[in-house]
C-alpha cells in the first residue's frame, strides 16, 4: 500500500483534507480485507468529530462507487427512477409509492436496506411476506425491471462493496449520523443503480438523524449537489419525522398497513381522523414528484392526480401483488402476532409530541429492530399508534398498542414507551408533514 493506513486514520483525526488517492486506496484495502475493522472503526469516527470538505465526500463517494459494479440499464427503455429516505419509524412509502410509479410505466429498480440504527429497513419489512426473496442477481434485477417495471433487491456483492461492509460497521460504533458519510452511502448505492432520477424524502425531528430542518436542508443540499454532478434529475422533500409515521411500525404490521392503503381503506383513530392519512399522503407526494421528473405530468399537480387515480383505481394494489409473485412472497399468508400490550395514557391532555427515537429503540427491544447487525428480526413485532400530535386525549386512553409473539419483550418496552410521549396543556395545532421542496 502506498499509503499507511494509521497515518490516514491520524491525519483524518488532526483535522486534514484527505486526498481521493488516501480515500480510494484505504476503502478500497477495507473493501478487500487488507485493512481491519478496527482501522476502519477509528477512521469512521474520527471522520464523525472532523467532517468532511465536499471535495472528500465526492471522493469518499467515488471510492465507493467504483469497489463494485454500475448497474445497465441500456436495456430497459424509459426513465429509470428511485426515492430514497434518510430514515425514520414507520417509513413505508416505498412500498407505496414503488408500485404506483411502476404502474405508471415508469420503471423502479429499487435497491434497498435493512434497518439502521433506530429506523426500519425496506428489505425487513417485505421480507416479512412469507417467500418473499430479495436476493437477485444483478441480470435478474434488471430482467424484472424491463418486464415489470419495478423490483427490489438488497446490496449485492457486485454492488458498492465497500459501502455494504461500512454500512454494518457504522450500526455498531454510533458513527451513523454523519453528514459526510451518509451522502456517500446513499449517493454510492444510488449511482450504482443506474437510474436516471431521483427524489429524496429527507427527514428532519426526534426520530431522524438530522434533528432540525436546517440540518435536514444542508443533507439534501449535499446529496443533490452529487447527484447533479453525476448528471442525474434530483429533487427532495424535507419531510417532519417529530412523530412516527403512519397507523404502525414494525415489518409485517408496516406491510398490512400499505395493503390496506392500496385497498382504499381507512382506519379511524380515536381522533376521529384515518391514521393511515400520512402514510398514504406523503407516498403519493414522492409518486408525483418521481412521475414529474420521468415525465409524467407537466407539474406536480398533474403528475399527483395521475399518482392519485393510480391508488384509487386499484392499478397499485395490483402492481403490489405482481410484484410479491415475481419475488416468491405470498402475501396471503402475512404472520400475525400473538401477543398485544396496550398502554394508556397517563392523564388528560393534548398529545404535544414525542421522542420518536425512543419509540425506533422500543422496537429493537421487541425485535423489530437490530441492536447489532447480526440480530434477527421478529416479523410481526410492532408499535400501533393510536394518536398524534395534537389529539386530546383523556386519562386512561390507548396511545400505544405494542404487537409480537414475545410476552416478556414486549413488557419489556414498556417503560420506554411511556416515556415517549409528551401530554401536556394547552391545545396545539397539528404540524405539517412536508415542509418545503427542493428541486
Amino acid at each position: 500500500m502506498a499509503f499507511l493506513p494509521a497515518e490516514i486514520i491520524k491525519a483524518k483525526r488532526n483535522g486534514r483534507e484527505l486526498s481521493f488517492e488516501e480515500i480510494n486506496e484505504f476503502i478500497l484495502g477495507y473493501a478487500r480485507g487488507q485493512i481491519p475493522d478496527y482501522q476502519m472503526s477509528a477512521l469512521l469516527m474520527a471522520t464523525f468529530f472532523k467532517g468532511m470538505t465536499t471535495e472528500e465526500t465526492l471522493s469518499l463517494t467515488k471510492a465507493m462507487l467504483h469497489s463494485g459494479e454500475v448497474v445497465d440499464f441500456s436495456s430497459v427503455p424509459g426513465f429509470k427512477v428511485d426515492k430514497h429516505s434518510t430514515g425514520g419509524v414507520g417509513d413505508k412509502t416505498s412500498l407505496i409509492l414503488g408500485p404506483i410509479v411502476a404502474a405508471a410505466g415508469v420503471p423502479v429498480p429499487m435497491i434497498s436496506g435493512r434497518g439502521l440504527g433506530h429506523t426500519g429497513g425496506t428489505l425487513d419489512k417485505l421480507e416479512s411476506i412469507p417467500g418473499f426473496n430479495t436476493q437477485k442477481s444483478l441480470p435478474e434485477f434488471v430482467e424484472l425491471v424491463r418486464k415489470h417495471a419495478i423490483c427490489f433487491i438488497g446490496q449485492t456483492k457486485e454492488i458498492c462493496p465497500a459501502d455494504k461492509k461500512i454500512y454494518a460497521l457504522r450500526d455498531v460504533t454510533a458513527t451513523v449520523e454523519s453528514l459526510p458519510l451518509i451522502c456517500a452511502s446513499i449517493m454510492s448505492k444510488k449511482l450504482a443503480e443506474g437510474i436516471d432520477g431521483l427524489v429524496l424524502d429527507v427527514k428532519y425531528g426526534s426520530g431522524a438523524f438530522m434533528k432540525t430542518p436546517a440540518l435536514a436542508e444542508e443533507l439534501a443540499l449535499n446529496l443533490m449537489a452529487i447527484a447533479k454532478g453525476y448528471g442525474k434529475k434530483v429533487t427532495s422533500l424535507l419531510t417532519n419525522m417529530d412523530q412516527p409515521l403512519g397507523r404502525f411500525a414494525g415489518n409485517s404490521l408496516e406491510v398490512e398497513e400499505c395493503v390496506a392503503i392500496m385497498k382504499n381503506e381507512k382506519f379511524v383513530g380515536p381522533g376521529g381522523y384515518d391514521l393511515y392519512e400520512d402514510t398514504r399522503e406523503l407516498s403519493l407526494q414522492l409518486s408525483a414528484h418521481m412521475l414529474l421528473l420521468a415525465g409524467v405530468g407537466r407539474t406536480v399537480e398533474e403528475s399527483y392526480k395521475i399518482a392519485t387515480d393510480i391508488l384509487t383505481s386499484g392499478k397499485a394494489m395490483a402492481k403490489f401483488e405482481e410484484l410479491c409473485v415475481i419475488h416468491g412472497g405470498n402475501l396471503k399468508a402475512l404472520p400475525k402476532p400473538k401477543f398485544t400490550i396496550v398502554i394508556t395514557a397517563e392523564k388528560a391532555g393534548y398529545v404535544h409530541g414525542f421522542h420518536t427515537e425512543s419509540i425506533g429503540i422500543a422496537g429493537i427491544i421487541i425485535k423489530a429492530g437490530r441492536a447489532q447487525t447480526t440480530d434477527i428480526i421478529a416479523p410481526t413485532a410492532g408499535i400501533e399508534f393510536h394518536v398524534k400530535v395534537g389529539d386530546e386525549v383523556k386519562m386512561d386512553d390507548a396511545v400505544f398498542t405494542l404487537h409480537g409473539d414475545d410476552k416478556d419483550l414486549l413488557q419489556s418496552a414498556v417503560p420506554l414507551l411511556k416515556s415517549a410521549i409528551n401530554i401536556s396543556l394547552p391545545k396545539i395545532t397539528k404540524p405539517s408533514l412536508i415542509l418545503k421542496t427542493l428541486s
